[in-house]
Formats: C-alpha cells, structure tokens, sequence
C-alpha cells in the first residue's frame, strides 16, 4: 500500500507541475524555490485567440484541475495520506462549497499569545512566555483558522473585520521572518523560514482576503459589523403565538447545525399550543430528535448572578446537555474570575443551518407565549369567552375553538411555571417545570406583549456570524470549554448565503442590515459596537411623519452623569423641528405601566421597581432633561399634540370575580413612516444602547416593496413590511380586531391621533380606574396617599353588575400612561438598600 502511494505521488507531483506555476497555487515544494519562479506567469499559447479566448482557457484549466483533486480526494487511500494533502495544500475543509472559495493552506509556525481576553494578560506579551506551534493555517473569504497537523482539530478561528491587517515589518512581528496578523479580536503571529517565505506569505493572504473577503473589511452604516443586504425575505411576529410556530417548524427542517442564544431559555416549554400532540412540539423534545438525526446543537445561555436572578441557568444547561451528545451548551460570564457582574447576555436567536434567522424580543422560556387575546386565565374563562364573542357575533367560531382545539377539561394554554405573574410572584422552584407555582384560582397570569422577526440568507448569515463570534470567544475564555467536545463553529461564506433549503411562510423582500451591541467582555472585540443605538437615532432624526415605539423600557435623554444615550432628545430635537416648522408629526410610545420586578405596588413597591420607575418618569416628564420639559419650554401645552405615553391593560372574570391586570410590553421596536423597522432585543436604556453593557442583536428593515395606504388623508406610497406590522400592532391594541368599525389606516390624521388614540387610552384608563381602583394612577401622587387611595373600593366590589356594563365599554388594550403616579415620591433606591449599594448604572 505504501509503495502504491508513493508511486501515485510521485505521478500526482508530476501532473501537478504543469499547473501549479500558471494557477499560483501555493504549494509546499515552492518554498524552496525562489519569489520569482513562485510568481511568474508564464505565457498561454496566443494562437491568433484574443483575451476573450485566453480567459476562457483559463478557466477550463482551472475547472479541470478542481475535478482532478476533488476526484483524488474523494479516495480514502490519498485522502487520508497526510503527503498528498500537505504537497497540494488541502485539507478537509479546502473544497466545502458552504465555507467559499478555496485559500491558501500550509503549515506555519504560530505564536502564543494574542487574543484578547479581558481583565487577563495572556502569555505572549513577553518574549520570554513564547511558545510556537506547528499548525495547519486555512485562509477563507471571511475568516482564518489553523488546526493541529496531528489531529486535524481546529485550534482557533479568526473572522476577518474592518480591522483585519497583515503586517510584515519586524518591528511589528517582534520576529524574524514573521507575519503578524490583526483584527478586532486577536493579533495573530506566525513565523516562516526565510524573509522572502514570509513576504509572499503575508502578501498571498493580504491579496486574497481584500479579493474574496472585501466586504467584511469596509465600515458599514451605523458603524455595524455587517453590511446593508439587499432582497432579503423577512417576516415580522407580533407576540409569541406564531413566532413560536414557526420557529418550531423551522427547526424540524434543520439539517446541519442548530444555534440559540437566549437571556432565559425554558427546556421544557411548548412551541405548539394548545397541546394536541403530546410532547411532540416541546422544545427539548424537538432539540432531542434533531439531534438524533445529526444535528450539531449550539446553545449559548446568560450565566446569572444566582443571587440576583433566579432564571436557573444551572438547571437549562444541565437539562438540555443530558438530552444528547450532539447538544453542547455554554454559559457565560463566569463571575467568579470574571469582572463583569453587572451586565447581561440580553439576545435572543435561533439560527437554522445558518439560513434562517429568528431575532427580536422573544426567549424561549416560561410566560413568553401569549396571542393577541392576551387571556388573565387559563381554563376556566371558557364561558366569559363564549359571552363576548356572543355580543360581537361570533358564537360559532368561539364554540368551534373551543371544542376542535380542547379548551375544555385539562388542556392549558401554560402548563406548570408558564402560568406566571412576576410581579405578584418571581419564579421558584424552576426544576419542578410542571407544577404550579401561582394559584390559578385566585391570580391571573400577566400577559406578554412581543415583537420578533425573522431574516434568510446573507442576513441570517450575518445573525449566525455574531453567534460564532461570541461561541468562540466564550470557548477561549472558560477553560473547560476548551476541549475537543466544543468545537470552533465557522461562519458559512456569504458567496452560498442565496441557497436557501427553507423559507418562513408570508416572508416579504426588504433591505436588511444586522445591528449590535457588543464590546471586550461580551465578544471579546478592541472597540465596542453601538450600531443599534445609532440606527435608533438616525432613524428618529431621518423620520418625517412619525415614529411608533414599543419597548420594555424608555430611559434615555442624555445628562451626561447617569444617562448617555440620546434617543429622547432626538426625539424632541424632531418634534421641535416639526413644530417650528409648521409640519405634523406624531410620536407614539408604548411601555410597561410598572416595571418587571417583584414587588407589591400597593405598598409602593419593592426598591428595584421604584428605581426603574424613577428613570422611566425622569425620561418622560420629570426633571429638566426629560421630554416633556425640553417641549414645555419649546411650546407650552402643544406637545400634546405631537407625543403620546401608553401602556396595556386589561381585564377577565376569575371564579366568577372581576380581575385586572396590565399587560407586560417586552417588545423592542421603532415603526417609522410605515417603511422603516428596528426590530430586536436591545431595550431603550443605557444598559441596551451604548454597547459596553449588555450584549444585544436587533434587526433594521427597510421597505423595498410599496403599497398604497394613506399618510394625513393623502395617498401614500407604505412599505409592505412596516405598514402591516404597524396595522397589526394598532389593531391589537386599539381593539379594531374585533370592532372593524375601528379604523388605523392613517397614522398622523387628527382624527386618528385624537379620536382614536388619545381617545381610547382616555377612556380606557378611566374605565379601569373607576371599576376596579388600579394602580398606577396619576391620582397617587405620595406613597402616603396609596392607603387612601385603595380604602376606596371600585365597581366591581360595588356593583359588579354595572362593572360588567362600564367594561363593555372598554376598547382594545391601550390606557394613558399616568404621568404623575408617585410625582411627589423619592424613588430610588434608599440609604441603606441592597438596591442602593449597587452602582446606579444597573438601573439605567
């Protein structure tokens, strides 16, 4: 066997020469050669033929080549000869079509050292802690690796950036024919034989990296790691219910390699509901079936301060790793040798095959799932449901829900620790997932309001690229993640990215670009990325009708002190610019009524949640910097008609007794003029925006497809995409989903904004003010005055039956924000507090 390799490779060697020179294929045997015969050209035959005919020629040659050594290589006899591989300069991952063009490949010497690891000083800054290793170096389109020649294990990936450089100078190598590579991540040093091995080395890789690769070393807008992608088909989810359908249904389609990278992440929840088929749409249950048919899972999980959280990262790692081998979790930071105790892994993706790209606000954990019905009760409210419907003409369609999908009996919605109301009670007890842990009986769930999306192809590959970058660097940083059993992940080349297996039903064409934040500690970058926080503002600023906001927080307007990022003032430099110039311009936001911390607002509410609520109120009308103050100043009472401040609410029956309670917006959105989304996980705060905190991934959509809808009672040419989110949306909350005597079609129209809008909110949040004496309330100025204000009892204590009347009245879900609930109240933290001991940045 060994006399019939060796006679093949001496025949192959002979071929080969007859190509290598004119293809300029780096191979082995040209280091002993000089930099002018490695480099020559040698001349075609002309033959009378033109430029034309010698290109053509060319490109027969070459395809010829490639199918004589993907034919060789197809053999296991010389593949596995580690001679034929090192003389052609291959390896296993030359001629993987997903991973792009083939590179240059070789052994190199590599230096220790290099990456950047913060709060550490690795080995490598000093000569004296030099090591060098023999490695197989592999250079692509969009990234670089080399890997043990022994074992063929990849030891490090380097992704090519906007800081990608190739230096050769010995001043900058510290070595004597050396090579030093840099980007964003690492500086990488290799060392070669002779000064001319080292000068075409380094220029072969500078060459082919600005050739193939010249899109990922440019700044792209909003100072983004990624480029604007064109044609790209995108879907919006407005809350869980079909979001999780179709992440479901996409991750059945897998077919290499699943990622998903949550702040919480619930093994044991339901993607499919109600429940029709036993476990069959559980995630842990469609993880474990992937799996078994080969699917390289890949979770990446925020790894809490236990004593500040209680999400029990611990428990899902634990659970999902004992699914199947081919699952591998990590979670990260480690704060015990880590510095990072205050900021979080805020992202929430799922990548499928590096294709298809689910973002936005939506984990894959316990009270995330919720329709636009936005139900308080879980079996039980059959027969209030089937009343309303009764009223609004739908008895048939309520009784053939009810019946067909199993309402009755047993079935649940939320199953265990899904049902949930955090701020009545936080989560216990997370690896007993089935039992109940809040009394069904007696409190309602809250509701969760959410926003998510999806992206294919280069945008995926984009989402999917982020990952790897953050699942290499965390694999460099926690030593036991270091083994053979958590593989470096490679970024598929964009060159592929249009391949697409699989394609989320209702998908629309729009112009994508992938935002972040994202910095040392939480990517293991030199500089911070802030591009979601500067899409944000530019998109406010560039606005020229309206903007529409849903997000878990809103704090924001710049002092300098305590609150950096800008999106409230560029929210009132735009509506100032409006009005000094006579134009209409509508600004809506819609936030939490109270924050998601556990504590009894009845009392006044824990300090974490008063905290929260002061930088809330400070954004919005408090203080001289927040919004409504600038506008004040700017215009009196009329910034009435340019902003307005809401949030959800809404109500059921519970073993026969009114209940209400406000519907949680996690959302993380911006809507502008019906063609422009932000959609993602990044919050409007301090902790989301500036980059340095906690790492985030948004998604921004631009129209490239119009229709025609109406914009202040003139024909307007909306984006599909932004127009349709931004109906649903509307719809939902202003109640036209089942009153569509309710029109949203025009965003900014006074009759819209006031009639509709502000009216709505009005009356709602007096409704529910009068029935059932609710907190927050602008009529609670002092913490003093809440036992006066709640001695007081409301209609549905009463007289429930004229409660049941005034609620009729009741439209959609939006109420007035109240303004001035506690406006007269201290509310951060007190001396003395846990809360007050932590840095106030946590709360911004």
């Amino acid at each position: 066997i060994v006399k019939r390799k060796e006679k093949h490779f001496m025949e192959l060697h002979r071929e080969l020469r007859t190509y290598k020179t004119f293809l300029r294929i780096p191979l082995p045997s040209q280091r002993r050669q000089t930099v002018r015969q490695t480099r020559q050209m040698p001349s075609l035959p002309r033959g009378g033929g033109d430029d034309l005919a010698r290109e053509e020629q060319v490109s027969s040659r070459r395809r010829q080549l490639e199918d004589y050594l993907n034919k060789l290589l197809k053999m296991p006899l010389y593949r596995n000869y580690h001679a034929t591989m090192e003389f052609i300069d291959v390896s296993q991952l030359s001629f993987i079509e997903d991973l792009g063009p083939k590179g240059l490949e070789g052994m190199v010497h590599k230096r220790s050292g290099g990456h950047r690891i913060p709060g550490l000083n690795c080995c490598g800054h000093s000569k004296i802690c030099y090591r060098w290793s023999k490695r197989w170096l592999v250079v692509k389109d969009s990234f670089l690796l080399y890997m043990k020649p022994d074992s063929g294990a990849i030891s490090f990936v380097l992704l090519v950036d906007r800081e990608f450089s190739v230096k050769m100078d010995s001043k900058d190598t510290e070595t004597q024919h050396g090579v030093r590579i840099d980007s964003l991540c690492r500086n990488l040093v290799l060392k070669f034989s002779s000064f001319r091995h080292a000068r075409w080395w380094g220029q072969a890789i500078d060459e082919f990296v600005h050739k193939y690769g010249s899109a990922f070393l440019r700044d792209h807008r909003f100072s983004s790691f990624a480029e604007v992608q064109e044609n790209i088909a995108a879907k919006w989810y407005v809350n869980g219910k079909v979001y999780m359908e179709d992440v479901a249904n996409a991750l059945e389609k897998a077919e290499e390699e699943i990622f998903i990278t949550d702040w919480w992440l619930s093994p044991e929840i339901f993607l499919k509901r109600p429940v029709v088929e036993g476990n069959r749409w559980r995630l842990d249950s469609i993880l474990t079936r992937k799996a078994q048919k080969g699917v390289r899972i890949f979770v990446m999980l925020y790894k809490e301060v236990e004593l500040a959280l209680g999400i029990n990262s611990e428990y899902s790692k634990r659970t999902l790793l004992q699914l199947h081998p081919n699952i591998k979790v990590m979670r990260h930071p480690d704060h015990v040798s880590s510095t990072v105790y205050l900021w979080a892994h805020h992202e929430k993706i799922v990548v499928i095959d590096q294709s298809v790209a689910f973002v936005g606000g939506i984990d894959l954990a316990y009270g995330r799932w919720d329709d636009h019905e936005h139900r308080l009760t879980d079996v039980g409210s059959v027969t209030r449901t089937l009343n309303a419907s009764a009223e609004s003409g739908h008895v048939f369609s309520c009784l053939y829900q009810a019946d067909v999908i199993g309402l009755m009996g047993n079935t649940r919605f939320w199953h265990g620790k899904d049902y949930c109301n955090f701020v009545h009670k936080d989560w216990i007890q997370l690896d007993k997932p089935f039992d109940d842990f809040i009394d069904r009986h007696t409190t309602p769930r809250m509701p969760w309001h959410d926003i998510s999306s999806v992206v294919h192809g280069k945008a995926a590959r984009d989402v999917a690229r982020h990952f790897i970058q953050r699942w290499n660097f965390t694999k460099i940083m926690k030593p036991k993640y270091r083994s053979l059993s958590y593989p470096y992940l490679l970024p598929k080349s964009h060159s592929t990215a249009n391949e697409i297996k699989h394609q989320v039903p209702g998908s629309v064409s729009t112009r994508v670009q992938v935002l972040r934040s994202a910095s040392d500690w939480s990517a293991g970058i030199k500089h911070h990325e802030e591009s979601i926080h500067n899409a944000y503002v530019r998109v406010i600023e560039n606005s020229k009708h309206y903007i529409y906001i849903e997000n878990q927080f809103f704090i924001s307007c710049a002092d300098n002190k305590l609150v950096w990022n800008r999106i409230g003032d560029t929210i009132t430099w735009r509506i100032i610019k409006a009005h000094r110039e006579g134009q209409k311009y509508r600004v809506y936001v819609v936030t939490p009524l109270l924050p998601g911390f556990e504590g009894d607002i009845k009392t006044g509410g824990g300090s974490a949640l008063q905290a929260v609520m002061h930088f809330n109120y400070r954004t919005m009308v408090r203080g001289e910097h927040s919004i409504i103050s600038q506008l004040k100043r700017e215009m009196g009472d009329q910034w009435m008609n340019y902003i307005s401040f809401g949030g959800l609410r809404t109500h059921a029956e519970l073993e026969g007794k009114l209940v209400t309670e406000l519907i949680y917006v996690h959302s993380k959105m911006l809507i502008a003029d019906d063609n422009t989304v932000i959609i993602g996980s990044a919050n409007i705060n301090d902790r989301s925006m500036l980059g340095k905190r906690d790492s985030e991934v948004a998604v921004i959509f631009e129209d490239t497809e119009t229709e025609t809808s109406v914009m202040d009672g003139q024909e307007y040419q909306a984006g599909r995409f932004g127009l349709h989110l931004r109906l649903e949306c509307f719809r939902i909350i202003l109640g036209a989903k089942t009153d569509p005597s309710i029109d949203v079609t025009d965003p900014i129209s006074d009759h819209f904004y006031k009639d509709v809008w502000l009216t709505t909110a009005a009356r709602n949040a007096t409704i529910y003010q009068k029935v059932f004496r609710c907190l927050p309330s602008s009529d609670v100025r002092t913490i003093p005055e809440l036992e006066g204000y709640l001695a007081r009892t409301g209609l549905d204590r009463d007289d429930p039956a004229r409660a049941q009347e005034e609620l009729k009245k009741i439209r959609g879900f939006l109420v007035q924000f109240p303004l001035y609930f506690l406006s007269e109240q201290n509310l951060l933290p007190p001396i003395g507090s846990k809360e007050a001991m932590v840095p106030m940045e946590v709360w911004t």
